[in-house]
């Protein structure tokens, strides 16, 4: 699952959306760029509803990969 941050997000909602992911046992790496910030999150999230983690303040977009088959 990759996740897209939103240009003006501040270290507050950051690290909130990190604690949530690390609650929700899934590991992530952030990769910042000049723009933006994605987060890859790491975790079977097959399952995984994405509807809170949408809605939180600095979330651009959420994109689940579909697994291989």
């Amino acid at each position: 699952m990759l996740i897209v941050l939103k240009k003006q997000i501040d270290e507050p909602e950051l690290e909130q959306i990190k604690q949530y992911l690390i609650n929700q046992d899934f590991d992530f790496h952030q990769s910042t760029g000049s723009n933006r910030i994605i987060i890859g999150v790491i975790g079977d999230t097959q399952q995984f509803d994405t509807t809170t983690l949408e809605q939180m303040n600095g979330v651009h977009v959420v994109f689940k990969i579909p697994a291989e088959e």
